[in-house]
């Protein structure tokens, strides 16, 4: 695999880490801007608002701008919005910070998706896609907690000045290892992009990342009172569980990436299938510490075993405007994490019990799995037709070819029609 991979895994490596560690130092901010504990949990909101909207809008207003050129002024976004939330004197401009921080993400995972599956032969797209994400997943292994351990014994601001020193880095690895002349974006202008997007299957994949990864977020949202709660974990060990869940998800991901280049949709719909599977069986895996933790790696793995497939499958769908369709998949991403967390929350708040947001999980996944029937089904038809139009085509070539003749019934011979 060529070392430009590596420069793409280590800007994903600090926006998984900025992404989720805001979760853990939530007291902390809180605290020094003396605000409540639920308007800091805003500055979570904000981000992923400003994924969702700088996902597509920036995708497609460089559309025509060389890559590794997009690549880098993407992390220099990145790290001018963690450099201001880490001198924000006050919590609106903090929120305004981690606004702009979240701007870049989508895009930069979509539009590095792109180089990476450019980069390798076509039998090594999908684990091309898998390494950039490796550093994604590796950021709740190892980014998160170093970084939530270093808010809390130095401060929260000393947290966003090491992700910023991080995003310095990827800007370096991206001018030395990204080549150079690489190719340049799609030409059809910001029309192309868009009516290349407006495509059935298109948002058919996207539909199945936000049920798919819906279902994820719907239990991952309430995995620490799962824990404490029903398996009867103390809130110290959370941490460790958490880093677990990381650990499942980066073998799931390269796992996903290896058998989609064999399978992308047999990988696809083998990976939801085992994610409904695994949150179906939350209820009793909860019941003993040791299968519970079985559970929070099972989890990890299932899940991530669908994001190569998914996001392939959507700029394969998209080829007139990849860069578009792979960021508004991190759009829809960012989507599932907010929908799967609403909809495990009313399962919670309804009264169905600690598992119940695992059980909501396990129908999201099923809804995922029949989003990917109905886009399976629509390829067949077109695929048919296409095939039906060719033959057709090459009857009509064939016939227009050959002489006009007539038998001779008593003769046994033929004659041509003048």
């Amino acid at each position: 695999m060529p070392l430009a991979l590596l420069a793409l895994a280590v800007g994903a490596f600090g926006i998984g880490t900025t992404e989720f560690v805001m979760m853990g130092l939530l007291p902390n901010v809180a605290d020094d801007l003396h605000i409540s504990i639920p308007s800091a949990g805003h500055l979570v909101s904000a981000y992923a608002l400003g994924v969702v909207i700088g996902a597509p809008l920036l995708a497609a207003l460089t559309a025509r701008m060389p890559r590794r050129r997009v690549l880098v002024a993407l992390m220099v976004l990145f790290v001018a919005g963690n450099a201001v939330s880490a001198a924000a004197p006050d919590y609106h401009l903090l929120m305004a910070a981690r606004f702009v921080s979240g701007l870049p993400h989508g895009a930069f995972f979509g539009v590095g998706a792109v180089v990476a599956t450019s980069l390798v032969a076509p039998e090594r797209k999908a684990r091309s896609v898998s390494l950039m994400f490796l550093g994604l997943t590796v950021a709740n292994v190892i980014g998160v907690p170093i970084a939530t351990l270093m808010g809390q014994q130095l401060g929260w601001r000393a947290t966003f000045l090491a992700v910023s020193a991080i995003g310095l880095a990827a800007i370096t690895a991206l001018l030395l290892l990204v080549p150079a002349d690489h190719g340049h974006g799609e030409s059809g202008g910001l029309r192309g992009e868009l009516k290349a997007l407006g495509s059935l299957p298109v948002w058919l994949s996207l539909g199945t990342t936000v049920a798919g990864f819906g279902a994820l977020f719907a239990a991952y949202s309430y995995v620490t009172p799962m824990l404490t709660g029903a398996a009867g974990f103390a809130e110290a060990s959370v941490t460790v569980l958490l880093a677990l869940f990381g650990v499942g998800a980066t073998a799931g991901n390269l796992l996903g990436g290896r058998l989609a280049d064999r399978s992308l949709r047999g990988t696809l719909f083998g990976g939801l299938v085992s994610l409904g599977v695994v949150l179906a069986l939350f209820p009793v895996l909860m019941r003993a510490e040791w299968s519970a933790a079985v559970a929070v790696v099972l989890l990890g793995t299932a899940a991530f075993i669908t994001g190569s497939p998914l996001q392939l499958m959507v700029m394969e769908k998209a080829s007139a405007a990849p860069s578009l369709a792979s960021s508004a998949n991190q759009a829809a991403f960012n989507l599932a994490n907010a929908g799967g967390a609403w909809i495990g929350g009313l399962a919670l708040a309804a009264g169905f019990g600690l598992t119940s947001p695992a059980v909501a999980g396990a129908a999201l996944a099923v809804l995922g799995i029949g989003v990917a029937g109905v886009a399976y089904g629509v390829d067949l038809r077109r695929s048919r037709a296409v095939v039906a139009s060719a033959t057709t085509g090459r009857g009509l070539l064939v016939a227009s070819h050959v002489p006009d003749v007539v038998s001779a019934p008593d003769a046994g011979q033929t004659t041509r029609r003048r």
